[in-house]
């Protein structure tokens, strides 16, 4: 008679357990990460990094980390697997996948994008893609590539919540844009570069300028981070608490 109640209890124990690994097993978001080997060494240095960072976070996080060097792989059919979309060190430069991307996020996909892949000018013809980095437009930046005083202009927002109101960045090269995304209404500037860092530069030097360096397009799902240039850029536990912030809160942005 024992026997018989202890069966189905151990059944039902079993099958729950079962259940939990299963769940535990399904991640719970998938993301693809797009960079390229032939562009400058420091940006290949950085996606290597990147690349090292999120796959980390993913194990300890439970979400799936795709990356890829094929472009091609930005495609209706291919992102529909996809919750995040990250431009690690390029961006697309061709008409089929400049499309695809753009009824991607049009119909709410979300993108992480780091430094150079946000790089536009009167060379890169795309006027969907400026209209969604708020307008920005590329117009100087400084060189050598150094650190530099931030300014986290909200501290409540899930990117930033776990920033100080400043704190000095490692070594990047920086980006002036023109006209300032923080013009557009519809554009929330998360991050600024502190005035008190000018001149910054040697060869190339940014003298003055308010100049936004995290920011996100409301319209969108999107983040743009002007870090990525080089091989210091994790070297920051602050600034990776943002970067891991970043992509949690695109992931689970409705």
């Amino acid at each position: 008679m024992k026997r018989n109640v202890l069966k189905p209890v151990f059944c039902l124990l079993m099958l729950l357990l079962l259940k939990s690994i299963v769940y535990a097993q399904t991640p719970r978001f998938k993301v693809l990460a797009l960079y390229s080997t032939r562009v400058e060494p420091d940006h290949v240095d950085f996606a290597k990094d990147a690349i090292k960072f999120y796959t980390k976070m993913a194990a300890e996080k439970n979400f799936a980390f795709d990356t890829s060097t094929n472009w091609e792989n930005l495609n209706d059919e291919n992102l529909k697997n996809y919750q995040v979309v990250i431009w690690v060190n390029e961006f697309p430069h061709n008409e089929e996948e400049r499309r695809s991307f753009e009824k991607y996020m049009e119909n709410g996909g979300s993108w992480l994008g780091f430094h150079v892949s946000g790089y536009n000018d009167k060379y890169t013809n795309w006027p969907w893609f400026v209209k969604f980095m708020g307008g920005a437009v590329f117009y100087n930046n400084n060189w050598p590539p150094l650190p530099a005083k931030l300014i986290v202009d909200d501290n409540k927002h899930p990117v930033t919540r776990h920033l100080p109101q400043k704190y000095i960045a490692p070594i990047n090269e920086w980006y002036g844009w023109k006209p300032n995304p923080r013009e557009n209404k519809d554009v929330k500037v998360l991050v600024t570069l502190s005035p008190a860092n000018y001149p910054l530069g040697k060869k190339d030097i940014i003298r003055s300028g308010d100049i936004p360096v995290v920011w996100t397009n409301t319209r969108y799902r999107m983040l743009y981070i002007n870090m990525g240039h080089g091989d210091q850029i994790f070297n920051s536990k602050k600034q990776n608490q943002m970067f891991e912030d970043a992509l949690l809160w695109l992931a689970t942005k409705k």
